[in-house]
């Protein structure tokens, strides 16, 4: 399983799980699981979900969130039972990996409880989730566009929603899924409590919590946007030309003698995929995840990833948000985020329940603006960093495209000049001659013209040679005979 309780080397809080509150069962699985200690949301938020109090908690990405959430609600799970179409509890996740990732959460601490579950996902077949809450779910884990589905075909009621989870809520937002919240959060029970996770909080955010959170317990870890002091971040100088790019990466990558896998961000996934096309042909094991994928395809990938049999995983922000690979070494960004929250929640892949991780981004001249606001969002320099062979790339390369753009340029109009002009010499003579003759007669043999005077312009402009029309130095003999005149 992908899931983890985390005991964070160094973490000062001397409390243990049988401190907390929680069900003999539920103490039994994470005893079985090998923890002991919870992180610091875990031991500030579950008491406070045990009282049945809204919680809003606010911690850096990897802090053990998932967890603080799926521990008191199993304990409260305990009584009662499930009616068919309506489910006792809703989580709401902004992607698929993180819905099955919480899924994964439940199987593992919730192995002596017999609750149903179950995840509403885009991606896979409508069916069998309708059949699942048709025969009643204790959970539903989901994404807003699928549980609406399911609402808007009558194959859900969410009327005996007890509990709601707004996981990653920040992410949500970017997403687009803040009017889908909105409209959830109305159909839902106005007694129901409500716990509200995010690592960041944007103003919108903000509105959220004071709309559907009823004086919540705020549970504040890290300062909100920080970055965990376990990872150390670097900047790297690189080029604007895409293919100079990939190669400062490339040479970035083979600095770095320790990594163990690494997770490499781009923003757009055309990007995505050109990185992977790009890696394997230059021997680098690759792997590509991004919303364009399917389901099956998505997950088989993070499996070959958590597995090691994938060593860099190519990704979109798909993948920048809560997935839980703990020991990822290094963090790339081939791209700087536009969005600066979004440069907390990638690097937050690694570095996770205190080891040690490394992030590292391409910076380039056109990046200044973003790369600025990150700097001011988490409130400390990034240092740069330059691989060996690295630095001279930008310049070399640039220097080789350069080159091979400046002779192509002049080239085109040498070409487009040379057939403007050759028409014109073609059709000088103004003789009815096949073309052929026309180039064949060298110019130096026609009859020269006399010298001609000038004439001068009546518009005042300056003398020009009178060319054109018959004067009395080019008047044809015929013309210039005495005609006869008739009658008288």
């Amino acid at each position: 399983m992908a899931f983890t309780l985390y005991s964070r080397p160094g973490f000062s809080n001397s409390m243990e799980f049988s401190q907390l509150g929680l069900s003999p069962k539920v103490l039994e699985a994470v005893t079985a699981s090998g923890f002991t200690t919870p992180t610091a949301i875990q031991a500030e938020a579950i008491p406070h979900a045990l009282a049945r109090r809204d919680v809003l908690g606010l911690a850096q990405t990897g802090s053990g969130k998932t967890a603080a959430f799926v521990l008191p609600m199993l304990t409260l799970l305990e009584k009662g039972r499930a009616r068919a179409r309506m489910p006792r509890t809703l989580i709401l996740e902004p992607t698929r990996e993180l819905a099955v990732q919480v899924q994964e959460a439940f199987e593992r601490l919730g192995q002596l409880h017999k609750l149903t579950v179950a995840t509403l996902i885009g991606g896979v077949a409508f069916e069998p989730q309708a059949a699942k809450i048709d025969r009643g779910a204790d959970v539903v884990i989901a994404t807003p566009g699928r549980l609406l589905d399911h609402f808007e075909r009558g194959k859900l009621l969410l009327n005996g929603v007890e509990l709601l989870v707004i996981d990653e809520a920040d992410r949500m937002l970017d997403m687009g899924f803040v009017p889908d919240i909105e409209r959830i959060c109305k159909l839902l029970p106005f007694t129901r409590q409500t716990l509200f996770f995010s690592a960041t909080m944007p103003p919108e955010i903000q509105r959220l919590t004071a709309q559907f959170l009823h004086n919540p317990v705020q549970v504040e870890t890290a300062a909100v946007s920080s970055t965990a002091s376990t990872i150390a971040q670097h900047a790297v100088k690189a080029p604007s030309d895409p293919k100079a790019k990939r190669e400062t990466l490339r040479q970035l990558l083979r600095s770095q003698d320790n990594i163990k896998n690494a997770i490499i961000f781009a923003n757009r996934k055309t990007t995505v995929a050109l990185l992977e096309k790009s890696l394997r042909r230059h021997g680098f094991n690759a792997g590509a995840l991004h919303g364009d994928m399917d389901q099956s395809s998505r997950l088989k990938m993070l499996a070959a990833f958590r597995a090691q049999e994938v060593t860099f995983l190519i990704a979109s922000d798909v993948a920048a948000r809560g997935l839980d690979i703990p020991e990822v070494s290094h963090v790339f960004n081939f791209d700087v985020p536009i969005h600066s929250e979004d440069y907390v929640h990638r690097i937050g892949r690694t570095g996770r329940a205190g080891r040690e991780g490394h992030a590292f981004m391409l910076v380039s001249k056109m990046d200044d603006k973003h790369f600025k606001g990150i700097t001011d969002l988490i409130k400390k320099d990034i240092p740069w960093f330059s691989p060996e062979g690295a630095s001279s790339v930008p310049v070399v390369v640039e220097a080789e495209v350069a080159v091979e753009d400046a002779p192509r340029k002049p080239s085109h109009r040498r070409s487009g000049e040379a057939k403007r002009s050759e028409p014109a010499r073609e059709t000088r003579p103004h003789q009815p001659k096949p073309v052929s003759q026309q180039r064949q007669t060298p110019r130096e043999s026609q009859p020269q013209p006399r010298p001609q005077r000038a004439r001068r312009d009546h518009g005042g402009g300056d003398a020009v040679p009178d060319e054109a029309g018959f004067n009395q130095n080019n008047m044809p003999a015929f013309l210039m005979r005495p005609t006869g005149t008739g009658g008288k």
